[in-house]
């Protein structure tokens, strides 16, 4: 491939850096990608050096960026290819992924979705473009799908309260657990009793959870399950793994006498059919909902659930979506609750969780108003009946079958060890079975089953047999009910929005509205200090819904993977590559997770070592939310260590601290560049410190946008960094969801990473050492690893370096232009910032009242969305524009916050009234700006058009400035409050 570094250079004058290139090489391919992902060459970046009065962008590195942490030689990746390029090589690598009719189940099924759910949600940008919707004003279609997510898992769990989804089925098992542990556990009362026919990975993630935690995990069978004084919760499966359903009641009961609280992993589809687990007394209900739409795609993203009793509201971990109103009266939704709780609470939250799965809820609650109840049961019914009809022609042929009731899956006991050659002839008509042992398959069907499946399934087993298949006739289905005790007697999904949309061109408006009343990057800059919302392109996304890639399943043999593992290994040397690391774990499917199992490895060394005492962790005030929640989690003691007055990690209290502990020292957690936006110079003697104490170095890789082609953790000294591929490498924010939060370790660490039972036919098996699964897929959210393997594909490491130089002279250009109006709070050692600053505004609410809310309400009606406000410091923002917003668009939202400050001016001299201003009546909608009743000082124009070029593409805000407050002591988190708020 030809080379970047002319197209990239900061020096290059022209208007299109491929018209320079091509006149150098007139075969070179034209539909390159980074001169696509980059906002500004050429002249942009010029004028933005100029400003700065810097002659180069080597300047402004050597300036920002310590120079005893600079790479002295680029890093070594693959060349750069085109779009078009990249597309071929993908199909190349997509065409190695046998896509066989996966009957396999285990938590993971066939599924249709929709395919105008598909186009205009899972493919819209509109849609997977958004950020977490702590701007409420901005996100009123989001919040809306969200809150039909939670009515659709309380109507179906027959709980009172569910959360907008966690992030699979095991880990909101083991989230659970954990609550279960917080409300009724105790010294002498940690016992956790889990069912042995719950699914294998869902046991395997609660024990790694528990351990850390102290808790003790008890697998027995269903049947002889007996909670006592020790016993703080119960976790049961329904249906069982195997497919049986056995009656949860009895053992609900048996919890409750006890003292413990009950867990139940369901079905949603089965749920459609069966009692649900919250008419039985269960106190939490969690799963996942794939099937609801969502494609396999090796293991994920999907989203989970999690429902429970209105009492225990407080401890649910993940977001909440509740109902409010807006200053106009009008109801309105917001985030609720724990939603802000979980970082405030910071060691003592109950979650260290901050990415759910808004996408893939935002799916499933779409499946679910596609269909309707009368469609959900349809679905159900027709499952069940092919399950109930191939387990009697199964029998026919002599092949014993489950007793009990089932809906979906079958376990087939064969006899004299005949499962291999089950397996052997099924594969040979491309369907996959679940392998159980070598007498004993699994069968679960699903949506997607046909009777002809069911014909060829007979055909296999008879010829196993040795006997003539029977015949499959429509009319032989057998309807029978379930007997009452498990029998669903109550109405689900009652709501209008349910029962309103059934033809696709209502459905279609719907799903429209509801994008039309949020704002993504389809929009505007969505400068998140921290979160990094750069371009998703469309060529890194295309490829997620391939059938060879979505149509996976996660436990499917490794022969019909080989195009999977083949992009998992590249993309692992790759990120070993850019962080300077020995290995690579992809299997965390969130930042949170990757914090939690980058600290379950560190803890695994340490132990290894016997050193059992290491529990303290050592973190910074400044630090994310989520790092002292995840190492109270992995059962760390947290050490806070204080900043300095310039925002930098206090060196003399570090050192201080790490002496004291020097005995049970584990780690530190440490931002780099930090979370005050600064390069700090002292960052390799802090990790020299904690590794002469003993302990080891976590680097959050928050930041790593400022890192990447210029430095990277294993340089800097850390030994372990999570990646989030959901920022710095390109996956969408996906409006909070999906996520993958993949760790790098050094050499010593790897034999520590996170193992999984599956993993093993695919990558041989893990160290004996091996951490347990923090996920309940292998590789975790494997479906869109694609998105993260084309963009470094298609950047090389010429553009990867160069992506991250922009994003720093953004940042600078940024600063120096808002600087006049506004402080910038911290700075490095030359004066310059990293890849993102903090503004302050609390001067302004000193002089004249003005809150940093007002202003992050004032910039919806210029169009933008707020950058991460009062975090990490009370009372300012902080500002990341990343490297793919052009200068023009830099220049818009500067002189909008310049143009507030202008607004602010007037009512600091006294020229607008100080509590009726266009700031504190922010946002301006559109249903006030045509009221007839419009009693301001200041005018419509103002409120609405406050500079000139808005009216071109005016973003209107969906509802008024919410009152948090009260939705929250009138909490209300499902639909029916709507009704009542109407």
């Amino acid at each position: 491939m030809p080379d970047l570094s002319a197209a990239l250079s900061p020096n290059h004058s022209g208007p299109d850096a491929t018209s320079s290139r091509s006149r150098r090489d007139p075969l070179a391919a034209l539909d390159t990608f980074a001169r696509r992902h980059l906002g500004s060459q050429g002249p942009g970046v010029a004028a933005m050096l100029d400003a700065l009065g810097l002659e180069s962008m080597d300047a402004l590195i050597d300036r920002a960026v310590p120079e005893d942490i600079r790479l002295t030689a680029p890093m070594v990746l693959p060349g750069a290819t085109s779009e078009s390029e990249t597309l071929g090589e993908l199909r190349r690598i997509a065409s190695r992924n046998k896509v066989h009719r996966s009957l396999i189940g285990q938590g993971y099924y066939g599924t249709l979705t929709p395919t105008v759910i598909q186009r205009n949600i899972l493919e819209n940008p509109g849609w997977y473009t958004q950020y977490t919707p702590y701007q409420a004003e901005i996100a009123q279609g989001r919040l809306e799908a969200l809150l039909n997510f939670q009515t659709m898992v309380t109507d179906l769990t027959g709980l009172e309260i569910a959360n907008a989804s966690l992030l699979d089925e095991a880990t909101a098992a083991a989230e659970a657990m954990t609550m279960a542990f917080g409300i009724k556990g105790g010294p002498d009362r940690a016992t956790f009793l889990v069912a042995d026919h719950c699914l294998p990975q869902t046991i395997d993630v609660v024990r790694t959870r528990a351990e850390p935690l102290g808790i003790e995990v008890r697998i027995e069978p269903v049947e002889s399950l007996s909670p006592d004084a020790a016993t703080f919760g119960v976790l049961l499966q329904y249906p069982a793994t195997g497919g049986d359903i056995v009656e949860p009641e009895p053992l609900i009961a048996k919890a409750a006498a006890a003292g413990a609280l009950s867990i139940v992993a369901c079905d949603l589809l089965a749920l459609t059919l069966l009692r649900p687990p919250g008419e039985m007394g269960a106190d939490i209900a969690v799963g996942s909902a794939q099937r609801f739409g969502v494609p396999f795609g090796f293991g994920g993203p999907h989203a989970a659930f999690f429902a429970t009793r209105d009492r225990y509201k407080r401890q649910m971990p993940g977001r909440l979506v509740g109902v409010s109103k807006d200053a106009q009266g009008n109801p309105a939704l917001r985030l609720a609750l724990q939603t802000r709780e979980q970082h405030i609470r910071r060691d003592r939250a109950t979650s260290n969780i901050c990415t759910a799965q808004v996408l893939l809820a935002v799916m499933a609650s779409m499946y679910a108003v596609y269909h309707g109840a009368d469609g959900l049961r349809q679905i159900a019914r027709r499952v069940r009946t092919m399950t109930r009809l191939l387990a009697r022609e199964l029998r026919s042929l002599g092949h014993r079958t489950n007793q009990a009731p089932v809906f979906d899956t079958l376990t087939v006991d064969l006899g004299d060890s005949l499962a291999g050659r089950i397996h052997a002839e099924a594969d040979r008509h491309g369907i996959n079975l679940r392998r159980i042992d070598d007498r004993t398959v699994g069968i679960s069907l699903d949506e997607t089953t046909e009777v002809g499946d069911l014909k060829t399934l007979l055909e296999i087993f008879a010829a196993v047999a040795g006997k003539t298949a029977p015949g499959v006739a429509a009319g032989d289905a057998d309807e029978a009910d379930y007997p009452d005790p498990l029998q669903r007697k109550s109405d689900f999904l009652t709501h209008p929005v349910f029962t309103r949309f059934r033809t696709e061109t209502e459905f279609l408006r719907y799903v429209r509205r509801l994008e039309a009343r949020d704002l993504s990057l389809c929009h505007s800059m969505i400068s998140l200090g921290s979160c990094t919302m750069k371009l998703n392109a469309t060529t890194e996304m295309v490829p997620v819904t391939w059938p060879e890639f979505a149509r996976i399943h996660p436990f499917a043999p490794a022969d019909q993977t080989e195009g999977y593992l083949e992009l998992i290994t590249q993309l692992e040397s790759w990120l070993c590559t850019i962080t300077g690391f020995a290995a690579v774990s992809l299997q965390p499917n969130a930042g949170s997770q990757g914090e939690y199992a980058g600290l379950l490895t560190i803890r695994a060394y340490h132990r290894a070592r016997s050193d059992f005492n290491r529990t303290v962790c050592l973190i910074p005030v400044s630090a994310h939310g989520t790092n002292p929640a995840s190492a109270v989690m992995a059962g760390l003691k947290v050490v806070p260590v204080r900043c300095d007055e310039a925002g930098n990690i206090d060196v003399a209290d570090l050192r201080s601290k790490a002496e004291t502990h020097a005995a049970d020292l584990a780690a530190l957690m440490v931002t780099y560049p930090s979370t005050h936006g600064v390069f700090e110079s002292t960052i390799r003697e802090i990790c020299a410190i904690v590794h002469q104490h003993g302990g080891q170095v976590y680097m959050d890789g928050a930041n790593m946008n400022a890192q990447v082609g210029l430095t990277h953790p294993g340089l800097i000294g850390a030994d372990v960094c999570h990646l989030n591929l959901h920022k710095t490498f390109c996956i969408p924010h996906g409006g909070g969801g999906p996520g993958v939060g993949p760790i790098g370790v050094a050499a010593h660490l790897a034999p520590f990473l996170p193992s999984h039972r599956v993993r093993a036919p695919f990558a041989g098996s893990p160290a004996a050492e091996a951490t347990g699964p923090t996920t309940a897929a292998p590789w975790g959210s494997a479906g869109i690893l694609v998105i993260s393997w084309a963009y470094i594909r298609m950047m090389g490491a010429a553009g990867l370096t160069e992506a991250t130089r922009t994003a720093i002279l953004n940042a600078n250009y940024m600063a120096h232009r808002i600087a006049p109006h506004f402080p910038i709070l911290y700075r490095g050692e030359k004066g310059l910032v990293a890849h993102e600053f903090i503004v302050d505004f609390r001067p302004r609410k000193a002089s004249c009242g003005i809150e940093v809310e007002d202003i992050a309400k004032r910039l919806m009606d210029y169009g933008f969305h707020a950058p991460t406000m009062s975090w990490p410091v009370p009372g300012t923002m902080m500002i990341e524009p990343t490297e793919s917003e052009s200068k023009a668009e830099l220049d818009r939202f500067c002189d909008t916050l310049i143009a507030i400050g202008r607004e602010i001016d007037a009512i600091e001299r006294g020229e607008m009234d100080a509590a009726d201003n266009a700031l504190k009546h922010a946002p301006h909608t559109a249903g006030m700006i045509a009221s007839d009743d419009w009693t301001h000082p200041y005018s419509r124009e103002a409120a609405a058009f406050p500079v000139p070029g808005i009216r071109e593409s005016k973003f209107w805000p969906a509802v008024a400035r919410i009152d948090n407050v009260y939705g929250d002591r009138n909490l209300v988190c499902s639909c029916v409050g709507m009704e009542a708020f109407a």
